[in-house]
């Protein structure tokens, strides 16, 4: 469907407002995602704007939002710091491409391998992740201590009102966003009784003019490639780790289904442009999602907005912007933090499996310790070998004396590396007859050890002059033998056809 009947259904009002709310809430946070990368606040805005205006038009998940990010961020200082702010435009030229690559390959659909242990630890630990970065703003921009007793009191102040606001004002209307009313009310007070309180003005100037296209100034070589490949492929696998778990996210939420392979090709084809064009590059962001899908917008308005409403901050309206106090956008954050937290994890705790109650505890712990990637690979990876050692417990046998003095073992479960032991013990090759028959009609042969597992089946019963035959045996079943047809003799008849869940979006 296009884009502008997508608007059509859209209410324009909301996505407008939300727009502008997320706007308000990028500034901070892509500056200070700039100070983390150790280059200039533009480099951040630069990135956000250019990356939410990218992925707000062309990307699969209408309403999220895409910035500057710290996950990357933290990854980007070394580069910067060892080699120059040029080659990281170059690194986040390659992480697009890379991205876009994955995109093309439709690989994106292997999200839905991520367990729903590990996306609730996701969700919690980044919720932490999100909740600790706010701290920074406790301090002073001047001398990095902690604000005063009086200055940390009028701060909290203007935050706790600020939640109240978008706590209690949904009650009243829902005709214009709880958090963009939080903010212009704080503004608003402000302002009018003059209280003295640390502003957006205080961070950094966000002053500055359009972005300029240019190539990356660095020697285009072996060396530079071998320089920048490694950040580029960590900065594309957290970038789309990020992006298609929110994603996925706002699915939950919004009850509708996103498309992953478009999400990864427009999140590559935007930090491409993002590279030539001075910015940081970035992914999704949960916060300003979650605050864009809050404030009620649904479609791609709303990013556009926000896109468009960030450049007129860089270019015309950086004075409004600096006397926005902190506090109220840490207090929107705040609300982020308390709305993202999965609060009925604990009830899941002691109902899920331990297994699972572990890795979510785990990859919790790791997205705050170490950062994204680390924690949903290691939860992917504990949940793995978890499932993998259930499945080998699990095969079956079932046995049965057949009339014409043959033995049928019908076998239940994937037979693979993990359930070949369990397989072998449930043959007695001296206690059977001449001849037994395997059935693998409720089994697979998943792998190279489940042949393996076959041909010392077949070699047992050989050795005391029986036969075996394999029966019902699945078309990839069937490959995987006739790779090994030279070891083992078997006579495979009436072999099902499965067909296989396939992937087009």
């Amino acid at each position: 469907m296009p884009i502008f009947q997508r608007f059509k259904q859209s209410n324009f009002k909301i996505e407008i407002l939300s727009g502008l709310t997320v706007a308000l809430a990028l500034v901070p946070e892509a500056v200070a995602f700039a100070f983390v990368a150790g280059v200039e606040p533009l480099v951040g805005l630069y990135a956000a704007f250019m990356i939410c205006l990218i992925t707000s038009i062309f990307g699969g998940r209408p309403g999220m939002i895409s910035g500057a990010t710290g996950a990357l961020a933290v990854v980007m200082v070394s580069l910067v710091a060892n080699h120059g702010v040029q080659y990281l435009f170059s690194a986040v030229i390659l992480m697009g491409i890379l991205q876009v690559l994955m995109g093309l390959l439709k690989l994106g659909k292997f999200i839905r391998l991520v367990p729903e242990a590990v996306i609730l630890g996701f969700v919690n630990g980044l919720a932490i992740v999100i909740f600790l970065a706010q701290l920074g703003q406790f301090k002073s921009p001047i001398t990095g201590e902690w604000l005063d007793l009086t200055s940390l009191a009028i701060m909290l102040s203007l935050i706790a009102l600020t939640m109240a606001i978008i706590v209690l004002l949904p009650k009243l209307t829902k005709s214009f966003p709880s958090s963009l009313a939080a903010i212009l009310t704080i503004t608003g007070l402000a302002i009018l009784f003059d209280i003295p309180t640390k502003s957006v003005g205080d961070l950094a100037s966000i002053k500055g003019g359009l972005p300029i296209f240019n190539f990356p100034d660095v020697p285009y070589s072996w060396e530079t490639l071998k320089i920048i490949f490694p950040y580029s492929l960590i900065l594309a696998g957290i970038g789309l780790i990020e992006s298609l778990l929110t994603l996925t996210l706002i699915d939950e939420i919004t009850e509708t289904r996103g498309n992953s392979n478009r999400e990864c090709v427009a999140q590559g084809a935007a930090n491409i442009v993002t590279g030539f064009f001075g910015g940081m590059g970035g992914c999704a962001m949960i916060g300003q999602s979650i605050i864009n899908i809050s404030s009620g917008a649904r479609g791609r308005l709303s990013g556009i907005t926000a896109a468009i409403c960030l450049l007129a901050f860089i270019l015309y309206g950086s004075s409004l912007i600096a006397i926005v106090p902190v506090a109220a956008l840490v207090g929107v954050m705040f609300m982020v933090c308390v709305g993202t937290f999965e609060w009925t994890s604990f009830q899941y705790l002691s109902k899920m499996p331990k297994s699972d109650s572990i890795v979510l505890i785990l990859v919790s712990g790791l997205t705050v310790v170490f950062d994204l990637a680390i924690a949903v690979i290691a939860g992917v990876i504990v949940s793995a070998l978890v499932f993998a050692w259930q499945s080998a417990i699990r095969i079956r046998a079932r046995k049965t004396d057949l009339p014409n003095g043959s033995k049928l073992y019908e076998i239940w479960g994937p037979l693979f590396f993990a359930s070949t032991a369990v397989f072998q013990d449930k043959f007695t090759p001296k206690d059977d007859p001449d001849e037994i028959i395997v059935d693998f009609a409720e089994s697979r042969i998943s792998d190279h050890s489940g042949i393996e597992a076959v041909q010392k089946l077949t070699q047992r019963y050989a050795k005391i002059g029986k036969k075996v035959r394999l029966r019902h045996l699945s078309q990839d079943c069937r490959r995987l033998l006739d790779r090994a047809s030279a070891m083992i003799e078997v006579n495979i008849e009436e072999d099902p056809h499965y067909s296989v869940a396939t992937d087009n979006v």
